[in-house]
């Protein structure tokens, strides 16, 4: 299948998505924010630059795009244009969020992956399912944990 726009048309396209600051993340911000959480925001000294740091905590937020990162749910589908390319990229995503995960908790920070299907499910349900799991995991959780649409 060809795709429905020309190639510069999609460069512009794609060059435009978000890597900081996407409508998951900032949902997020605000949901803790408005329940006490204090955090920084892409702390470039950690490893991956976490979407959010709660030092106070000892914990790190990933807030996790389902198509970048290649995440098992309805909102990931592989293209049908260059899918080896896509496949490839979205490996070296995987690898590299991996790396990241490792790194930051061999410094004994505690890491959260929230995925985006799980604040869109949540956003149209307008519940505080998600928010009350993100603050118990910070005040009493583990080192790793993830969040995605089944919470």
């Amino acid at each position: 299948m060809t795709d429905v726009v020309d190639a510069a048309t999609r460069s512009r396209m794609m060059s435009g998505i978000q890597g900081k600051n996407t409508s998951p993340e900032i949902f997020i911000r605000k949901a803790l924010h408005s329940r006490g959480f204090r955090f920084r925001i892409h702390v470039k000294s950690l490893p991956g630059s976490p979407d959010l740091v709660l030092p106070k905590h000892k914990a790190v937020v990933f807030v996790h795009g389902c198509f970048w990162h290649g995440h098992d749910c309805r909102y990931f589908k592989v293209p049908q244009t260059r899918t080896q390319f896509w496949l490839e990229k979205i490996e070296k995503n995987q690898a590299r969020d991996q790396q990241q995960v490792n790194a930051l908790r061999a410094q004994g920070w505690r890491v959260l992956v929230i995925w985006e299907c799980a604040v869109r499910s949540i956003k149209k349900q307008k519940s505080t399912l998600l928010v009350d799991q993100i603050a118990s995991w910070l005040l009493q959780g583990s080192d790793y944990f993830q969040i995605d649409e089944g919470v």
